[in-house]
């Protein structure tokens, strides 16, 4: 079935669903007490995003956005880290990179039919695919700015699809 054939994510998930994965991946990976609350807050100038893709029946992929500090922060509590222990960026890519994995995973588990996850990546968000194929949470962890969403592959520049 080819990308433009498949059901969008907006008819195989819905928002409450993502919300209700976020709230549990959270305090189990980024430490009790805290959470991912769906409150948009302004976007930083600068961000940052780590994503995995999910490749089955649909393809997409999971997507966190944040500034630079607000990565930082969240690696140290998901190390659980303490002052005056500095992350690095190879730490910030692998907790921010893990988060990704772990909600893509969960993401995935719900799913219609099989579908293998790709590596996390780290760096600028890959492209959005079709305005239907996309369901964002925009809020914020600690009051700052973040963005957690599911959205289908782009179609490359020459109007074929994106190879798996």
């Amino acid at each position: 079935m080819t990308l433009s054939r498949a059901r969008p994510i907006t008819e195989l998930l819905d928002t409450e669903t993502v919300q209700s994965i976020c709230d549990e991946v959270w305090p189990s990976l980024v430490g009790d007490g805290e959470a991912f609350v769906p409150v948009p807050v302004a976007p930083p100038a600068e961000v940052v995003s780590a994503w995995v893709d999910i490749i089955g029946p649909w393809t997409g992929s999971v997507v966190v956005t944040c500034a630079p500090s607000t990565a930082a922060a969240l690696t140290e509590s998901v190390l659980m880290t303490r002052p005056p222990t500095v992350v690095d960026d190879e730490d910030v890519a692998d907790a921010l990179g893990e988060l990704a994995n772990v909600l893509g995973g969960n993401v995935k588990s719900v799913l219609p039919g099989e579908s293998r996850l790709g590596l996390p990546q780290i760096g600028s968000a890959p492209a959005r695919g079709r305005l239907d194929d996309v369901r964002a949470l925009v809020g914020q962890w600690r009051g700052n700015y973040l963005t957690i969403t599911v959205q289908g592959t782009a179609p490359h520049p020459s109007g074929t699809e994106v190879p798996q």
